[in-house]
């Protein structure tokens, strides 16, 4: 089963809420709901997002002070936030928002092919972010083994495990590299700034896969860093 990404809907009226997820359900991903700045913090407490979605003017927490406490948490300062607001208030509005940590500042009424253009892109970074910790960690595994044959627990050489994840691994590469070519002419920085620091850790996982090919010393290859 593919999973699908999580992707957070933020704003304390329910009409636009409903709004979004017209204009998003043909992503075909998994819509989560939060009327408040402080639901959405709770939210991102127990799940991982690919985007959030988040109104500017609310009452109580906006959507500033919201994203500052997204921002503060290790857990969820790299998710991008696209700022949603009803009214403009000219560039210093503007530039508070990318200063709060905004990848995108977008204002109603927005165009739904645009709006869901981008959040795509964002959710296709997210599945290849994801599928290349799944690939790290079924190399940790790899080498863990390969370690433990050189040390005379285990003398047989996972061949099978190693081919299966040079070939999966390969699959994210090509889709990696088929998405940083769709970007090369987007004014979304941010979504090209992600795509290439995507493309240097799969070029990491590579290093690491091809040190445990026999002949080369697995104990020299090292994983890229997850962050």
């Amino acid at each position: 089963m593919v999973q699908k990404a999580k992707i957070l809907l933020v704003d304390d009226r329910p009409e636009n809420l409903l709004a979004l997820e017209a204009i998003l359900s043909a992503l075909d991903q998994t819509l989560v709901r939060a009327s408040s700045g402080e639901e959405a913090l709770k939210a991102l407490l127990t799940d991982d997002f690919a985007v959030i979605l988040l109104d500017v003017q609310m009452p109580g927490m906006d959507g500033f002070e919201t994203a500052a406490h997204i921002k503060r948490r290790e857990r969820t300062r790299d998710i991008p936030i696209i700022f949603l607001t009803a009214i403009n208030h000219g560039p210093h509005h503007t530039f508070r928002g990318y200063a709060a940590g905004a990848v995108d500042y977008i204002s109603k009424p927005f165009d739904p092919w645009v709006l869901r253009a981008k959040v795509s892109v964002f959710v296709d970074l997210y599945m290849k972010n994801v599928q290349l910790r799944e690939q790290a960690s079924l190399l940790r595994l790899q080498l863990d083994g390969r370690r433990s044959g050189e040390d005379g627990d285990r003398g047989t050489e996972p061949s099978g495990l190693l081919a299966e994840l040079s070939a999966r691994l390969a699959a994210v590469e090509e889709q990696a590299e088929a998405l940083s070519k769709h970007l090369d002419e987007s004014p979304d920085t941010a979504a090209v700034a992600t795509a290439a620091h995507l493309e240097r850790k799969l070029t990491g996982l590579r290093r690491a896969l091809d040190a445990l090919e026999p002949g080369n010393d697995g104990r020299s290859a090292s994983l890229p860093s997850q962050n």
